[in-house]
């Protein structure tokens, strides 16, 4: 772990009632940070209790205002936070909402990754040509929260290897990976293409067909 966790401490916590369009709803404990490595806002959401011997279900949840907030089809971001709450409120685990649009590249720039990808780019091309790298993220503040929580062993909901590399890396023991939902439309079928092709994302999914890379 980065010398840096020492000097993480817990800023707030409180208890937060979450309610999603279904209907469904949980309470969160809410944790905020100072110290973090990149000075960011991340949140940690405590859901449900493992049970004894069990180990906490934890998803690190990037933060996607289009898709969490305004039920954007072009990805998938939105129903993985809905399963997500809902699988770890029943495991018991936590939830890390991430400050990382765009996979890291901020919401504008996202949105300008939008307009590439109208004109025909993927999601990891549009923003290799806005000037970033296909993903940008670094997942060092996240395991500096979880050691701050007194995670250091855990399954990890996700089908994104990087995620569990990078954990790895800094220290945190991941047992297995819990795979997420695939949340395939025409909307977003090009997308998770990509995912797959670029970033080695564990999903299986139907051929793109013409009328999905129009919209991808």
């Amino acid at each position: 772990m980065d010398s840096t966790s020492d000097r993480v401490a817990i800023r707030t916590q409180v208890q937060v009632p979450l309610r999603f369009g279904d209907g469904y709803t949980a309470l969160a404990r809410v944790t905020t940070f100072r110290g973090l490595a990149d000075g960011q806002e991340h949140l940690a959401l405590e859901l449900g209790d493992p049970e004894d011997g069990e180990l906490p279900l934890v998803r690190l949840h990037s933060e996607c205002l289009t898709g969490d907030v305004f039920g954007s089809a072009r990805c998938d971001c939105g129903p993985q936070l809905r399963e997500a709450v809902e699988q770890i409120a029943s495991a018991g685990g936590v939830l890390l909402y991430l400050r990382q649009e765009g996979r890291g590249i901020g919401l504008y720039n996202k949105l300008d990754a939008y307009a590439l990808q109208d004109a025909g780019l993927d999601t990891y091309e549009a923003n290799t040509a806005l000037g970033f790298a296909e993903d940008a993220r670094d997942y060092s503040a996240a395991a500096q929260m979880l050691a701050t929580l007194g995670i250091t062993r855990l399954d990890l909901l996700t089908n994104n290897p990087d995620k569990v590399g990078q954990l790895r890396e800094h220290g945190v023991a991941v047992r297995r990976s819990v795979p997420t939902g695939v949340f395939a439309s025409e909307s977003n079928l090009r997308y998770l293409h990509a995912k797959a092709e670029h970033t080695r994302h564990t999903i299986l999914l139907p051929a793109v067909t013409a009328s999905a890379v129009a919209a991808g």
